[in-house]
């Protein structure tokens, strides 16, 4: 074990005493009972953590290529986690998918294993969320006196939330059969919810009457977002430009698609046809969780030996339906494997139909060979620290364009045989993708729509035109969640580009190999260095991937 390895080490342990409920998702071990603390102090006390370990970190000896990728990686984090508390964006954060709200109900979540829920764990928990809401009150109430309150759409939708949670929590406890932690058990959902109701309150009250309406964070702003969740310098006005570029190549190849399905028929009336044929719909959730757990088996029988070399530990991902709307998405293994790969899969209606014919490209992306193979290989990964094993949630262009090649990788080996899945691809996917990068970044920025785009041209985004957008191209799932993405985007400047950016940046890196090595290049071997490299920012995998 290398000093800096050490370091990594007691660095993680630090950072999971202080953030209990991103350590979990992260799959980090050893808090199991705890909640982050959002107040003043856990704030203050994460952003000096950072400062302490970045100083450490640059007296830390560092050795051969392995160390020097491992320090670089970290450095990059720390840095950006030190710009983010300088600028007070932790403090005042509430956004819809992962901020101390999601954060606070994710960790109750995963503690729900069914027959091997550990109970004491979940009382020690849900115990915890009075305390932590309270915190973040004040924490909220202090960056609202500083001019840093979220926006008013991120309140509203929080409050929303928080209203939701003690259904679940009151079906959990339910579950748990008579013994000795039945009294504290109920006692703490009753004060979960209680503290649950109470915040909402507050956020729809008192911190709403003070929030702004305007929703756009400006230029500055997203750039310190892109470095967060990218680790690159984007050229913002080129990379609007290209996402009007990929979104009419991608709609060009949906109309090819189209026609070989049903020739002569319009795009809409071909979705409209595969929604409603039987053949791609499923009854019920506990029907649909099947499906998917076999098409998730099948591809990685599929991929082990001939595209990729699939550990034994990660030959099986558990497929579950989370308790509250939630979408969908991925978590590693937990670090000592206690926790298996999991992909997560909201079902609105769990008596309803379920249409699958845009769900392989989901699954290949969520499961092998995209994040399940991604993370679940780094989990394992011998030659990386600690710090590198458990990263994966903190780099979402290196993760999320993987998930996105992934989906196209699988067209490549041809997996979409049925063209509907082919189909699905494109309509869920890649379009609603680079749909994401053009409304993310010119909702953010105020940024005029091009000539020639064929929607409000001239005009300068606002939430309304990115909503009609939204639902315009978003495909089968357009409606509801089209409203749930606009609040999405606006709460976090950058993350929603990370998909369609990170995987130009995986497609460019292979293709430049490809272009190096001539007839010696080797797709597994590619894949093999690629994913042995961690997680990291996009500048740091461009530059390591094209090392010789």
């Amino acid at each position: 074990m290398t000093a800096l390895d050490d370091f990594a080490d007691r660095y993680v342990d630090e950072f999971a005493a202080l953030d209990p409920c991103l350590a979990a998702m992260m799959g980090i071990s050893g808090q199991d009972g705890r909640l982050t603390d959002y107040g003043p102090d856990g704030v203050a006390a994460r952003a000096d953590l950072a400062r302490r370990a970045l100083v450490e970190l640059e007296r830390t000896p560092v050795g051969g290529d392995r160390g020097r990728v491992a320090a670089a990686v970290l450095r990059e984090r720390l840095r950006v986690d030190a710009a983010l508390g300088e600028a007070g964006v932790r403090d005042g954060v509430l956004d819809t998918i992962d901020g101390p709200v999601q954060r606070i109900r994710t960790a109750v979540e995963l503690l729900d294993r069914g027959a091997e829920t550990d109970w004491e764990a979940v009382c020690g928990r849900v115990g915890a969320v009075a305390g932590a809401l309270g915190g973040l009150r004040v924490t909220l109430v202090e960056a609202c006196r500083a001019g840093r309150s979220a926006a008013l759409r991120q309140i509203v939708r929080n409050a929303r939330e928080c209203r939701e949670v003690p259904a679940y929590l009151a079906g959990l406890a339910a579950r748990y059969r008579e013994g000795p932690l039945r009294g504290g058990l109920d006692a703490a959902v009753a004060s979960a919810s209680a503290a649950l109701v109470e915040f909402a309150s507050f956020l729809t009250g008192e911190l709403a009457a003070r929030a702004p309406v305007r929703d756009a964070l400006g230029a500055d702003r997203y750039r310190l977002g892109v470095r967060d969740f990218l680790g690159t310098d984007l050229d913002l006005e080129e990379t609007y430009a290209w996402g009007w570029e990929e979104l009419a190549r991608i709609e060009s190849e949906m109309a090819d698609a189209a026609e070989r399905i049903l020739p002569g028929e319009p795009l809409a009336a071909v979705l409209a046809a595969l929604d409603a044929d039987p053949a791609y719909r499923v009854a019920g959730a506990e029907a649909f969780v099947a499906w998917i757990q076999e098409l998730a088996d099948r591809a990685i029988g599929d991929l082990d030996g001939v595209h990729f070399d699939v550990p034994g530990p990660l030959r099986r991902i558990e497929c579950r339906v989370p308790p509250v709307e939630s979408g969908v998405y991925y978590l590693a293994p937990a670090e000592d494997l206690s926790r298996p790969g999991t992909v997560w899969w909201t079902v609105r209606d769990r008596s309803a139909d379920v249409v699958t014919w845009t769900v392989p490209a989901t699954m290949f992306h969520e499961g092998a060979p995209g994040h399940h193979l991604q993370l679940g290989v780094t989990t394992l990964n011998p030659g990386l620290n600690r710090f590198q094993r458990v990263a994966g949630e903190l780099h979402p262009g290196h993760c999320e364009g993987w998930g996105l090649y992934a989906e196209r990788l699988m067209d490549e080996l041809g997996h979409y045989r049925d063209p509907a899945y082919r189909l699905g691809m494109l309509a869920g996917g890649q379009q609603f993708r680079a749909a994401r990068v053009i409304l993310d970044i010119g909702m953010h920025l105020e940024l005029e729509i091009p000539r020639g785009a064929g929607f409000h041209e001239g005009e300068r985004w606002t939430p309304e035109l990115g909503l009609e957008f939204l639902r315009a191209h978003m495909g089968p799932e357009a409606g509801a969640p089209a409203a749930f993405e606009i609040d999405r985007y606006l709460g976090r400047p950058g993350q929603a580009i990370a998909y369609k950016v990170g995987e130009r940046i995986w497609l460019e890196a292979r293709e430049a190999a490809r272009r190096r090595e001539g007839a010696a290049f080797d797709l597994k071997e590619f894949h093999r260095r690629a994913l042995d490299l961690g997680p990291m920012g996009l500048d740091l995998l461009r530059a390591e991937l094209a090392r010789p």
